[in-house]
């Protein structure tokens, strides 16, 4: 559940450039907020720098507020891995590093239970390896990103980046919404 309201709950996922991941997830319906941040890693409210440098062990994440009356965490996890590639290690396309290797952060016991069938099931359907991790977000605490990167495609949408990495995926995504 959220912190701040009860009737939301909390994704934490890891898919590459988070630019990439809040680009998409900002357009499912249901989901409320993206943040873009750092988990997984050994420094308390590490910087961009200091994640990139790969020294701290932290992923770039985007955390989720949704409402599960609107959108289940099995679509979004459906919407997750249709979004990035989760059977690369360390890696999304040119973006390589610790710091984008493919993670869910599972806020209970009930996540992770939807995750694990997720993820069979798409290795059943798929006859594919994921490498994406599974870890408990209480023992992951969640590092806000530096404003900067906050809705980064909105604010840069003529970024080069933006152009030739978010823009296929959000177009992906409005072309076949994941449900």
């Amino acid at each position: 559940m959220s912190i701040n309201n009860p009737t939301l709950e909390t994704a934490v996922f890891g898919g590459g450039c988070f630019w990439c991941q809040e680009a998409v997830f900002e357009l499912v319906p249901g989901v409320i907020s993206v943040e873009n941040g750092y988990a997984g890693g050994r420094r308390p409210n590490p910087s961009y720098e200091q994640v990139c440098s790969g020294a701290t062990g932290h992923i770039e994440v985007v955390r989720l507020q949704f409402d599960p009356q609107r959108v289940s965490f099995r679509e979004l996890l459906r919407v997750f891995f249709a979004s990035h590639d989760p059977t690369t290690m360390d890696r999304q396309g040119a973006d390589a590093g610790s710091q984008y290797r493919s993670v869910v952060f599972w806020a209970d016991d009930a996540q992770k239970a939807v995750l694990k069938n997720a993820m069979a099931e798409i290795e059943t359907k798929q006859a594919i390896k994921i490498v994406t991790e599974s870890r408990a977000l209480a023992d992951n605490p969640f590092w806000k990103a530096e404003e900067y990167h906050q809705h980064y495609f909105v604010q840069h949408p003529e970024q080069a980046y933006c152009r030739v990495v978010i823009r296929p995926k959000v177009a992906h995504y409005l072309a076949d919404p994941v449900k």
